[in-house]
């Protein structure tokens, strides 16, 4: 097998030893008929390595489906899933086909399979086990035959520990992994992945590509990437277009130092977001959102503790004369100061949901993405004011 050529054709770039590996595991995997679970945070691209896996496999000439588990209704997912009969319940007019019976002989891409509700987890098992299903208000028995492969971005044995997700579910579909390392692992390849990005949007807009200088390649590589590839490639887009022009027969570059990259770098507040390791063992019982909430809600008070703080150091309190001095040490004196009212995470929360909601004009999508959470978990939790709308 030749790597370099299967990163050509399914535009992945890198040389790093890490992304080597993932990409030598999944072709390993690929004939073998096993469910697969690839395993990566949000933007590594765990599409394309499933794409890889299809492709390299018996059934590349069949259909290749992909489903958001993180995108169904979870009063639907069974549905989407499996299908259903007319009539299994209110505005089923018609029978409809589930993911299932359409990718039925191809492959089956599961994406964000820990959003799964624990009924569905228990469906797919079987599915796994016999290829036996029924159709949402059915008695009937149905076989499909459907490669599987599944991804997350949580660890998924946390959520199996805190009863989120099946353990027989788990070990089913952990026994085939791939594991893709996130982009600030992979330090060498962020510039090359600057440089394909910029070199691409150069060719559909006409504009001179960037290149950066030594200083400006380490001010690129030291920034944590939370976002992965898709952030590094939505952030040289935006900065062709801010800081490039029209490509003339004398300019086909421009070419950017340190000091001129370092007012367009993504600002993070406070220090970045602490990631359960693997093995480590996690300190409570909250979902990954939620820690996510959390820690965006400390970081954002962090912001305006040290704003008020550098106001307080630039007031300048005009000096008190003798007598006034005199005179206000025979005041009462102050009541002591009102203890602080305790900070209400689900208050915190609706409130972040609110400002993400209001930038982004209500759309929930977005605002899901800025949180960092699935759409249909934004919704779970949105504001009683906002689920009237």
């Amino acid at each position: 097998m030749d790597i370099q050529a299967l990163k050509n054709k399914y535009d992945i770039i890198g040389n790093d030893p890490a992304l080597n590996d993932a990409l030598e595991t999944a072709v390993k995997f690929a004939p073998t008929g096993l469910s697969v679970l690839i395993e990566g945070e949000s933007g590594v691209g765990k599409e394309s390595f499933a794409r890889i896996i299809h492709q390299y496999s018996a059934r590349r000439g069949k259909e290749f489906f992909v489903v958001n588990c993180g995108a169904l209704a979870r009063d639907l997912v069974n549905s989407e899933l499996f299908g259903h009969v007319r009539g299994a319940f209110t505005g089923s007019v018609e029978t409809r086909k589930g993911y299932f019976e359409v990718a039925n002989g191809g492959t089956l891409f599961m994406d964000e399979i820990a959003e799964l509700p624990l009924e569905s987890q228990a469906l797919l098992l079987r599915v796994l086990q016999s290829g036996e299903y029924r159709k949402v208000g059915s008695n009937t028995i149905e076989h499909t035959d459907v490669r599987l492969v599944v991804a997350t971005n949580v660890h998924l044995y946390e959520a199996v520990r805190r009863g989120k997700f099946r353990e027989d579910l788990y070990f089913r579909l952990s026994a085939a992994q791939v594991r893709i390392p996130p982009l600030r692992d992979r330090k060498r390849d962020i510039y090359l992945l600057f440089r394909k990005f910029t070199s691409d949007f150069s060719e559909d807009t006409g504009m001179c590509k960037l290149s950066l200088r030594p200083d400006a390649i380490r001010l690129l590589e030291d920034y944590r990437w939370p976002g992965n590839i898709r952030q590094l490639q939505g952030f040289t887009q935006s900065l062709t277009a801010q800081l490039s022009e029209k490509i003339t027969p004398m300019v086909q570059k421009i070419e950017l130092g340190a000091e001129e990259l370092r007012p367009y770098m993504p600002k993070e507040v406070g220090e970045p977001i602490p990631i359960l390791y693997e093995g480590a063992q996690p300190n409570s019982g909250l979902s990954q959102d939620e820690r996510q909430a959390i820690y965006k809600a400390i970081f954002d008070l962090k912001q305006e503790i040290d704003s008020l703080k550098a106001q307080i150091g630039r007031a300048q309190l005009p000096p008190a004369s003798p007598v006034e001095d005199a005179e206000w040490q025979e005041q009462e004196e102050p009541a002591p100061a009102a203890a602080p009212t305790p900070l209400s995470i689900k208050a915190t929360e609706e409130e972040l949901i609110r400002q993400a909601l209001e930038r982004h004009h209500g759309n929930r999508k977005l605002a899901a993405e800025e949180l960092g959470m699935s759409e249909r978990t934004l919704y779970r939790r949105l504001p009683e004011e906002y689920k009237k709308k």
